[in-house]
């Protein structure tokens, strides 16, 4: 998390073009939307015992499990040839890779075409990203298959996403149930309803590795870029070793929230 603000600045100030970025959770995570509060929306004692990080995005939006998922961060300045209009634009144009993606793989998600209200519901539902499909997040079978959110720095923008292989849903359940009135069987029954992964549907299961690549190439066929692969700069580097210290690393930080 730390890394991807420091590729936001360096963006933001004209030090870097734009990025996409892929990286894995060892362990696995739960990441708090910005405006979150740790105690209100995470089981804390109950990712302890899973063997569960719990670090607060930059970006807002709801509670993610991240674990057997392709995760990407994709930071661009504002106004360009690719993403030439606003936020609801620029989730547009993302999603369009991604509905790519599925397709390859022989799923024929859709965008939705804003946030449901119907799927907000208590507890788990209401602080778990994945039930409660925003304006151009993929849907398919009446469950929510990708997760993203943004966050918008000068003149520059950086949009964090998931796109779930696999799914544990007795683990986020448990990892979100802060209310612990519903046996682990009704929360999973409850959020298969509205959850959804790419294995969960596939007769051939894929792995991460697999959508990875779909999803890296989708973006270049769709808007006729080329890659330069690189490293973080020496900068970028010393900048996310600072916003670590600051921020990331320090449980206070991730679990207060803002006011």
């Amino acid at each position: 998390m730390a890394v991807d603000e420091a590729l936001l600045e360096a963006v933001a100030q004209g030090r870097s073009g734009p990025v996409l970025r892929l990286y894995r959770w060892a362990p696995p995570a739960v990441t708090l939307g910005y405006s979150q509060r740790g105690a209100e929306v995470v089981n804390l004692e109950a990712c302890r015992d899973l063997g569960l990080d719990v670090v607060r995005r930059s970006t807002g939006g709801r509670a993610v499990l991240h674990d057997g998922e392709v995760t990407y961060a994709l930071v661009s300045p504002q106004r360009s040839r690719i993403f030439p209009g606003g936020i609801l634009e620029n989730y547009k144009a993302i999603a369009g890779a991604l509905l790519q993606t599925f397709e390859f793989f022989g799923l024929a998600a859709e965008m939705a075409p804003g946030r449901s209200h119907g799927a907000g519901g208590e507890g788990v539902q209401q602080s778990a990203c994945f039930t409660a499909p925003s304006s151009h997040e993929l849907v398919y079978r009446g469950c929510k298959v990708t997760g993203s959110a943004q966050k918008r720095q000068g003149s520059a923008f950086l949009q964090h996403g998931s796109i779930p292989v696999e799914m544990d849903l007795e683990r986020l359940f448990l990892a979100l149930d802060t209310r612990r009135h519903t046996s682990a069987a009704a929360g999973v029954r409850l959020l298969g309803r509205s959850i959804g992964w790419m294995n969960r549907w596939l007769d051939r299961a894929v792995t991460v590795s697999e959508v990875e690549d779909r999803l890296v190439a989708a973006f270049a066929e769709l808007w006729g870029i080329r890659y330069i692969e690189s490293g973080l700069s020496s900068a970028e580097e010393g900048r996310a070793t600072v916003l670590l210290k600051e921020k990331y690393a320090d449980p206070a930080w991730n679990l207060q929230g803002i006011g």
